[in-house]
């Protein structure tokens, strides 16, 4: 068989040199190309991204926009709302002062609400999905690395947490906590009421990030890598922290995007119920109980927040699900 001739040989290296860049490719450099090439994952960043600036600029915003989301504009502004407290204004009172109506019976403008929804259930949701992060990786690498009576303690803790009903539990939670700790004349203060939820959800939220960690963990300490550290006298911090952790960022990041917008829907239905963020703290929930109440006559008063709550519920699932393929090791070429 003929040599290749030289222009055959220099149309090869450039295969070959790309051929072992992807070889060589990190794999965080390798989720990131496949996230890119995601483009309903990159339209969902955007979406998740501008709910997140729309939160943190909530108060800038309402300050531009002249509107504070707790003032209760009906009562003092005789002609926005009708004697049965209904907006005078077609569409929910929309108009040049207020774009997207005002609240029936108390008339606050919805577009403030709505930022300032945005704000509480963003803080809930991403300050929860933080502890339960922190709990899930410190349990579930701890449980899977030891094994024997540790092993067996967390599967029955977890056991334990998974049989109790978390809605349930959430729902005669608050009150109790409110009885005992608030005067029967005082209100719950803000602190309080978010601290609660997030002490709530982290402590059931972290069971199953725990338990995919614990196995994948348990996976790992068996392979060659880890054994190859034992036989060169690392010690026990050095296999956690430079063997074993940088092998599950995988799955804790694929749970934290898919946890989120769970602990954001079940946080609004709580308020919907009347046992999550209370008054006057604007709430996603909250908006949809009182909108449910006049549907009949004012019915873009539950259109909105429903509207906002599910757009981004759905772009944070859609991210979610993007994350996970990226960084699915099938995606490795």
């Amino acid at each position: 068989m003929a040599a290749p001739s030289p222009a055959e040989t220099s149309a090869l290296r450039p295969t070959e040199a790309a051929a072992s860049a992807v070889r060589h490719r990190g794999p965080l450099a390798t989720a990131l190309r496949a996230f890119r090439r995601d483009r309903v994952g990159l339209v969902s960043l955007g979406v998740v991204c501008l709910f997140a600036f729309l939160a943190l600029a909530a108060p800038l915003l309402t300050a531009v926009y002249g509107k504070n989301p707790t003032e209760r504009y009906g009562q003092n502004r005789p002609g926005l709302l009708s004697p049965e407290g209904l907006p005078v204004l077609p569409n929910g009172g929309m108009s040049g002062e207020h774009w997207l109506g005002i609240e029936p019976g108390l008339g606050r403008d919805v577009l403030a609400q709505l930022l300032y929804g945005m704000r509480t259930s963003l803080l809930i949701a991403f300050a929860s999905a933080a502890v339960i992060a922190v709990i899930g990786v410190v349990v579930g690498v701890t449980a899977g690395y030891l094994s024997g009576v540790v092993d067996r303690a967390f599967t029955l803790v977890c056991n334990v947490l998974l049989a109790f009903p978390t809605l349930l539990l959430l729902l005669a939670l608050s009150p109790v906590i409110q009885t005992r700790f608030v005067a029967p004349d005082e209100n719950e203060p803000a602190w309080m009421q978010f601290t609660v939820l997030i002490l709530v959800f982290s402590a059931f939220g972290w069971v199953p990030l725990a338990m995919v960690l614990r196995t994948a963990v348990r996976s790992l300490r068996e392979r060659e890598f880890v054994e190859a550290a034992r036989a060169v006298g690392a010690g026990r911090r050095h296999i956690v922290f430079r063997e074993l952790l940088p092998n599950v960022w995988a799955p804790v990041l694929v749970h934290i995007t898919l946890a989120v917008p769970g602990i954001v829907t079940t946080e609004a239905a709580l308020s919907f119920l009347g046992v999550g963020i209370n008054e006057p703290i604007p709430d996603w929930g909250r908006m949809i109980s009182r909108g449910s109440e006049v549907f009949h006559d004012d019915p873009s008063y539950l259109v909105f927040p429903g509207v906002t709550i599910l757009a981004f519920v759905l772009a944070f699932n859609l991210l979610g699900d993007a994350v996970r393929d990226a960084l699915d090791p099938r995606t490795l070429r």
